[in-house]
């Protein structure tokens, strides 16, 4: 065990990266063209099972960039979450389009379907579910309002990587799923991102923007405005190691939030990660909520657990308290009473069962 610091999450790092990025380096491909990013985007949509996967340079870039390639634009209004990271609002204020802020479902902490029709108004063009730290959203009653209304759901897997709601792997099943490959996250590329989708014209349309709108035919050529959001050869080749690995960090990760759920079991008033039995969760972060936690209580916890080398994080704070997205009266309930209660501990593959039992019994003695 690591006395001296236990981080929040570490990536998982093997011989077979560092294989795939030395033969990326050699053969001189670093930059947006070369192998590993072909072979990193088909295996990819092989493994969440859509016809078509575009990688990017950010979980953020692919948002817009799917947003965009949608034909969201300044005038339209987006339904997201109000409790998720900070990255798929601004997404949508990118394009012009005003996010909206809908709030949770408590027992799973996505985006609630009710809400959702409460915040429907004319200009609603798209609804963003985020899978929360891993689980996935109630995606079923989110496509039945969304064919209602004539709405586009993106997917938003930043958390999520082999999530699957009813057997299916989240992002196949939106008009199109987004993926983050930060340092943190399940794969990561150091940075990058992901867009699948079985849409064909959505595909063509976010491959040709992702490189500045340059023309196929005349090479320096165009006719409107695109984005450098490329990826690199190098960033693919760690991908393509990561994704090859992936079945067995998922295991690892479902073994860890056994050995925290076994061990802290007999708390009460203490809540875990969820999984509905139509999901599975792929506990990107393991989640402790202690509901009779403020703000001021939930800071102290953390510092108890810095104090003996554990490190944690706060749940996201929501959207809506942020200056740039906040109206006077505007509250989602649920939203706003578990940010203030969920602490996200050690949650990374190289976690041991030895440092574990050391951050429960730290747990334990902190409460």
């Amino acid at each position: 065990m690591n006395s001296n610091f236990i981080p929040v999450y570490e990536p998982t790092i093997t011989e077979k990266e560092i294989e795939y990025v030395v033969q990326a380096v050699k053969s001189g491909w670093v930059s947006s063209l070369g192998e590993f990013i072909s072979r990193f985007e088909r295996r990819f949509a092989e493994f969440i099972g859509t016809k078509y996967a575009l990688a990017v340079s950010s979980g953020t870039a692919a948002l817009h960039l799917a947003l965009v390639s949608l034909g969201i634009k300044e005038g339209d209004e987006v339904i997201v979450p109000d409790l998720t990271f900070i990255a798929t609002a601004n997404a949508v204020r990118y394009t012009g389009a005003k996010p909206v802020f809908a709030d949770i479902d408590q027992e799973i902490w996505c985006i609630s379907p009710e809400d959702i029709r409460m915040k429907i108004t004319s200009k609603t063009k798209a609804i963003i579910p985020v899978h929360l730290y891993g689980h996935p959203a109630d995606m079923d009653q989110i496509l039945e309002i969304a064919k209602e209304y004539g709405l586009y759901v993106v997917e938003d897997c930043a958390e999520a990587h082999g999530a699957e709601y009813k057997g299916k792997k989240v992002g196949s099943i939106g008009d199109c799923g987004v993926f983050s490959f930060y340092g943190n996250k399940i794969v990561t590329t150091g940075e990058g991102g992901m867009i699948t989708t079985n849409d064909e014209k959505l595909y063509e349309r976010a491959r040709h923007l992702r490189d500045h709108a340059m023309s196929k035919e005349k090479r320096y050529w165009h006719t409107e405005i695109g984005y450098n959001y490329r990826i690199t050869n190098i960033q693919a080749a760690l991908g393509l190691a990561q994704l090859e690995r992936i079945d067995q960090i998922i295991q690892k990760k479902r073994e860890i939030f056994k050995m925290y759920e076994d061990g802290l079991k007999d708390l009460e008033g203490i809540s875990l990660n969820p999984e509905k039995e139509w999901a599975k969760n792929v506990y990107w972060m393991i989640c402790f909520v202690n509901w009779s936690f403020d703000e001021e209580k939930r800071d102290s916890f953390m510092r108890k657990l810095k104090d003996k080398g554990i490190d944690t994080r706060p749940f996201f704070y929501p959207c809506s308290v942020m200056p740039m997205y906040k109206r006077d009266g505007f509250v989602n309930p649920i939203s706003y009473k578990i940010y203030k209660k969920g602490v996200n501990l050690p949650s990374g593959y190289n976690l041991t069962e030895e440092e574990v039992k050391y951050i429960i019994k730290v747990i334990k003695e902190s409460l």
